[in-house]
């Protein structure tokens, strides 16, 4: 399959080259998607697929930000078991070592991707990590976090109501907690030893690695039951976080401070959103997205003060179907990554 960008017809050959969108067409439903953090590897990005067969397959494709062009590299993808939930590339601003790539499904994998010299590109996978410390077998992986803040840290959330923090470099578990009630499905950090979990049983909990035995409900679902699907903590402002809820058009923005009652709720979609992304350059911007195909940015900086109708988007792109992965590039602020179908879209934001 190939790739193509959206330039204006009319401009120059240096007009198309800088085009506002650009379009990758994967063989395949795209299931997850993230950015690589590397300076060095700015236009970099993992997407893996939805198939019901085995093998499934994660692709490492880069935008050639002269020509506009999205392309594969084959010499650094390869075959996943079952279709990843979350793709994470780890930390590495100093781009000292080979990329390393984190991906979630039956067990944690991490990948160490191999390139620097093309004589030997190559991916092999570094440690296959299992919560389940009684089997063979874990129950499946809903997503994963790493903590910027410690490097060593991943937690991970699973359906089988836990959340478990692994220390990466010696590959043991630091830290096992029965989180919540029901299947937990996604899982942040906030800052050193601090994260929070969204569930099944519609609850917004934090903890903190010091009081291992306790933890704070930050908002609970208003229907009683009614599943949290996915979270996103600011990391800029650490103080406020959103969440989603199943099914709903709805998103909601919480201030830690002030537990139980959202600061602001988002509601200009038309149907059931996906995904959420805070920009990684500022503390007031969120990205939205969901079913009625829409990517959404929100500036956040007048929450808490009442808007007559509420809070309208001030930026808005269409996309060709319901978008069900978004991701805002930290090494690339300017840039949002969104995929619907077996469509990859960059949008310059």
């Amino acid at each position: 399959m190939g790739a193509s960008s959206d330039p204006n017809q009319d401009g120059s050959d240096e007009q198309q080259r800088r085009s506002e969108i650009y379009t990758y067409e994967a063989p395949w439903h795209i299931y997850a998607m993230n950015w690589s953090v590397r300076k060095d590897k700015k236009y970099r990005l993992a997407i893996a697929s939805l198939l019901e067969q085995f093998p499934n397959r994660v692709e490492i494709v880069q935008l050639d930000d002269y020509t506009g062009e999205i392309r594969s590299d084959s010499a650094i993808s390869f075959d996943h078991p079952y279709p990843p939930t979350k793709l994470i590339f780890v930390p590495d601003k100093d781009c000292q070592r080979p990329d390393l790539l984190a991906s979630s499904s039956d067990f944690l994998r991490l990948w160490q991707i191999s390139d620097s010299d093309s004589s030997s590109r190559r991916v092999e996978l570094k440690c296959l990590l299992n919560n389940n410390r009684n089997s063979e077998f874990s129950g499946p992986l809903t997503s994963f976090d790493w903590n910027e803040a410690e490097p060593r840290r991943i937690g991970t959330s699973s359906i089988d109501t836990t959340c478990t923090i692994w220390d990466i470099e010696k590959e043991v578990v630091d830290t096992q907690l029965i989180a919540h009630d029901k299947e937990v499905y996604d899982i942040a950090w906030g800052g050193v030893g601090v994260f929070a979990s969204v569930s099944a049983d519609g609850s917004v909990r934090v903890f903190d690695l010091r009081d291992k035995e306790h933890s704070t409900i930050i908002y609970e679902s208003s229907e009683p039951d009614t599943p949290l699907v996915r979270l996103g903590w600011n990391k800029q402002d650490p103080r406020y976080m959103a969440t989603i809820i199943m099914d709903s058009s709805k998103v909601v923005v919480l201030d830690i401070r002030f537990p139980t009652l959202p600061v602001v709720e988002l509601q200009r979609h038309q149907a059931g959103v996906n995904a959420i992304a805070w920009a990684p350059h500022s503390s007031c911007h969120i990205c939205t997205a969901g079913d009625d195909s829409q990517a959404l940015i929100w500036d956040l900086s007048s929450m808490g003060q009442p808007v007559e109708g509420g809070l309208d988007p001030i930026l808005a792109y269409t996309a060709g179907a319901e978008i069900e992965q978004l991701q805002w590039s930290s090494s690339q602020p300017d840039w949002v990554a969104i995929a619907f179908s077996n469509k990859l879209q960059i949008l310059r934001v």
